[in-house]
């Protein structure tokens, strides 16, 4: 198995390829890795760098809940309502 890079030279190479002077495949030849590696290293810190789901507080946390509990709740609402406009219309069809 091959010894990896130090991550001082991963971060060199993502940030002389984030500046997009260059194009990936020419960063990755002027470094001496593969264009797929330097896609990958990319990818993992885009991933790194991007906030986290729930990771800005509970605070945001909970009030998601909460208004994921409010819209499930408005959507039981809005069915019953469909269903009794549905009923009601029955009724008063022309004879």
């Amino acid at each position: 198995m091959p010894k990896p890079f130090p991550e001082e030279f991963r971060r060199d190479v993502i940030a002389v390829t984030r500046k997009g002077d260059d194009t990936i495949e020419q960063v990755a030849k002027d470094f001496g890795v593969s264009a797929s590696t330097l896609h990958r290293w990319l990818k993992a810190a885009d991933a790194q760098d991007s906030p986290q789901p729930g990771a800005s507080g509970s605070g945001e946390s909970e009030s998601m809940k909460e208004l994921r509990k409010r819209n499930r709740l408005l959507e039981q609402e809005n069915e019953i309502l469909r269903k009794a406009a549905a009923y009601l219309a029955q009724g008063v069809l022309p004879k």
